[in-house]
């Protein structure tokens, strides 16, 4: 395993994830290592079920490796951090609150004066083109905009680390992209380490610096792409034989450690 590096900003070393006992013990994750540097956007593409939510749940501190470490600057994550946002596959808004008022929840759990976030909770909802949504209630809102809200609310106490849990799983294909596009526009501007789980190759290569491939389960990473198109991007990127031939070769990685196997990659 290479040596992981002091300045990076997430670490996870050697990680071993098994659930139950005995006969019915199941290996998820097995001798996974890699490292985040600062600012770096990272995907972590797999099939479903290969562990890629339960990884970042360990980034998260919602849960812990059964062996190795999983550290934010060199120190062990054990419990969550204030250093790190998370959004949900599902946009789990409070439906009572208003956009405005879900974004500032989290101020509210860590007993912080919402007075003194409320100017950047609007900045970040005007950033995501809600601003004229603030006062409306999730029920009043698409599921894209929903959405918008919840990459908000990971970002109101401006956290170093952003975790992304397949968060645009549910939307149809149009409403993907034009968040895909949103995300990277927001990500441009405040250029937090990223961390986001997709099944989708396409999605992975258009809004990664680095695209992390995980096996199936028990699993382990069996291909680490470095993605070098220059910022920002367009959706005309998708287009490019250059970005068609990236999605090959990591298809062609997936097909071949999985050959005995199909996969629900797309």
């Amino acid at each position: 395993m290479a040596a992981l590096q002091a300045c990076d900003a997430v670490s996870i070393e050697g990680v071993r994830k098994v659930y139950g006992h005995g006969a019915k013990a199941v290996e998820a994750l097995r001798s996974v290592s890699f490292s985040v540097e600062p600012g770096q956007f990272v995907s972590i593409l797999g099939p479903s079920g290969c562990g890629k939510s339960t990884l970042l749940n360990m980034v998260a501190g919602l849960d812990h490796p059964s062996a190795g470490a999983v550290r934010l600057h060199g120190d062990p994550i054990v419990v969550p951090r204030r250093e790190v946002g998370i959004v949900f596959q599902d946009a789990v808004l409070l439906p009572w609150k208003t956009a405005l008022q879900n974004v500032l929840f989290p101020i509210h759990i860590m007993k912080l004066r919402t007075a003194d976030f409320e100017g950047r909770a609007r900045a970040l909802l005007d950033a995501v083109g809600l601003g004229a949504f603030a006062d409306h209630r999730p029920s009043e809102l698409s599921g894209g905009m929903r959405q918008r809200v919840a990459i908000c609310r990971a970002l109101i106490h401006d956290p170093e680390v952003l975790l992304m849990d397949e968060p645009f799983s549910a939307l149809d294909t149009i409403t993907r992209d034009q968040m895909n596009v949103m995300l990277m526009q927001i990500w441009e501007r405040f250029r937090r380490t990223a961390l986001f789980v997709t099944h989708s190759i396409r999605e992975a290569v258009y809004l990664s610096d680095r695209v992390i491939v995980m096996g199936r389960r028990p699993s382990q990473i069996i291909a680490d792409a470095v993605i070098e198109f220059p910022r920002p991007r367009t959706l005309a990127l998708g287009e490019t034989k250059e970005f068609n031939s990236i999605c090959a070769m990591l298809r062609t990685r997936i097909d071949e450690a999985h050959s005995d196997e199909g996969t629900n990659l797309h």
